[in-house]
């Protein structure tokens, strides 16, 4: 059975430098996506949709593995958009006023209609709230500056401000929406340990 680590294939997008802000070109994917407002910390909707998104995306995996195709792959990591509706105001610190798309890349071998199989799937098995609220759609970045972040989500602000900073002092402007990938598993890793990539689209 073939094996893909798309992590390993992506790995200028998902293993970014923790030391140097890196620039690079985000091509378009596919994504699972939910949207939603307020607090991760403390919304229920929240923990609802990371919950969906992942139940679904494993069922995808299995399907895949079982099925016709054949293939064996991990699944990718959780990812935040987050936003306000005037971005000149967006507050690390002000989460409860923050809107957030939660996604799940996932690989060109799935379609819409395996998506489709696996939401009644995990609809039958164990149907989470947020499952309704699931959509799988296209999504392209373009240009991006990136820096990997260990520790806490509290202690982020600084390597925000880095990138920014990184993205003016090149001559850009940043543009579209303030982006997280979670590398780790923070129910079992040590929170100075966790790795998040931060990640800015600017022109």
């Amino acid at each position: 059975m073939e094996k893909i680590d798309y992590k390993k294939q992506l790995k200028h997008l998902y293993k970014p430098s923790a030391k140097k802000v890196e620039f690079v070109e985000v091509p378009e994917m596919n994504f699972l996506m939910v949207d939603g407002q307020g607090n991760p910390n403390t919304a229920k909707s929240y923990k609802e949709a990371v919950e969906a998104l992942y139940a679904v995306s494993y069922t995808l995996k299995f399907m895949v593995k079982k099925g016709d195709i054949g293939i064996d792959y991990g699944v990718m990591p959780l990812e935040g958009l987050w936003w306000m509706d005037d971005m000149a105001n967006f507050d690390p610190d002000n989460k409860d006023e923050w809107k957030w798309t939660s996604m799940i890349m996932q690989p060109e071998l799935i379609t819409e209609e395996l998506v489709k199989e696996a939401l009644e799937q995990v609809r039958k098995k164990k149907n989470p709230n947020a499952l309704g609220r699931i959509r799988f759609t296209s999504f392209c970045e373009g240009k991006a500056a990136q820096l990997l972040h260990i520790g806490p989500f509290s202690e982020e602000g600084p390597n925000i401000e880095k990138v920014h900073n990184t993205i003016a002092a090149n001559g850009f402007e940043k543009t579209g929406k303030h982006h997280e990938i979670y590398l780790s598993d923070i129910r079992r890793a040590a929170p100075e340990k966790w790795k998040t990539i931060i990640r800015q689209p600017y022109q």
